[in-house]
């Protein structure tokens, strides 16, 4: 017999109410404060648009040190009888232990019998199989402090939405390039850009946050990369993450239709060096008006 999204979801809030007791202190587990409560209406009221995806991080501590590795979930709403998205996390981890240590979490995942709840398993995977890849990061960290340069890429992300207009949607944009140490900007309104610029797993990572659950009209349209043997603040175009407010034209206040002023946005550009990124936003040449 076919399994329900309703099934699927009870299951989901079974395992999250474990997890809650295996890791009970402030701060271990991060759920947004409404995520079970949305899945709990849901499933009283039995019709309707479905909830948000369910998402949440778990902090474990590895090793001896205490290296924080942090889990990040996304369950997708057939989950379990899809995979869940799991991406483990760590600042003691350079990029190729990272994605050396998330290839292996998938490989076991995936070998899992189809259908049983599994972060439970993959969080008891990370703590049993972390402390190799953060042994790794610290011999290579201990090689290049004793005078071998380790060449470092700004990766910055330019990248175009139809509009930005919510409130929470705004929110988990500026949390995330906060959380990741990206600088940048993010433009509300219609259309909506966001530019963010740091390390290239953060900006990945970053790109992942606000896709999902369900965000259909945005796309990255170009990406730059920049290597360098020294700091990559150095070749930062932004000093933080700015929220940028330009005059609106249209009913503005009245419903969420006014569009930004992009001659003010084309100055804000040139001024940061980006003014050839106009055009491939938008497909036109940027040009400012004679005051």
């Amino acid at each position: 017999m076919a399994v329900t999204v309703k099934e699927c979801l009870e299951l989901q809030l079974l395992e999250v109410e474990m997890l809650l007791s295996m890791f009970p202190k402030r701060g271990e587990i991060s759920l947004d404060a409404d995520a079970v409560p949305s899945i709990q209406r849901y499933l009283r009221n039995g019709d309707g648009a479905l909830p948000p995806q369910l998402e949440y991080r778990i902090a474990l501590d590895v090793g001896e040190a205490k290296v924080k590795v942090e889990l990040q979930v996304l369950l997708p709403h057939m989950y379990p009888q899809v995979p869940p998205q799991l991406f483990a996390r760590s600042d003691a981890l350079h990029r190729q232990q990272q994605l050396q240590l998330n290839t292996r979490l998938a490989s076991h995942i995936s070998c899992l019998d189809s259908g049983d709840l599994c972060v439970c398993e993959a969080v008891q995977w990370v703590k049993d199989n972390s402390l190799p890849f953060l042994e790794n990061s610290k011999a290579s960290s201990e090689c290049a402090a004793e005078g071998v340069r380790v060449k470092e890429v700004l990766h910055r992300m330019w990248i175009y939405s139809h509009h930005i207009y919510r409130q929470e949607l705004r929110k988990k944009i500026f949390d995330s390039a906060k959380k990741l140490n990206l600088t940048g900007f993010c433009l509300t309104g219609k259309p909506g850009v966001i530019c963010v610029e740091g390390l290239r797993e953060n900006c990945d990572e970053f790109w992942r946050v606000i896709r999902y659950p369900n965000w259909k009209h945005i796309s990255c349209k170009h990406v730059e990369n920049i290597e360098t043997e020294g700091c990559i603040d150095s070749l930062r175009l932004f000093h933080s993450f700015e929220d940028l407010q330009f005059q609106a034209h249209g009913d503005y206040g009245l419903r969420n239709d006014y569009h930004m002023d992009l001659g003010q946005f084309l100055e804000f550009l040139k001024q940061h060096q980006s003014g050839h990124i106009f055009q491939i936003l938008f497909g036109v040449e940027g040009k400012l008006s004679d005051n």
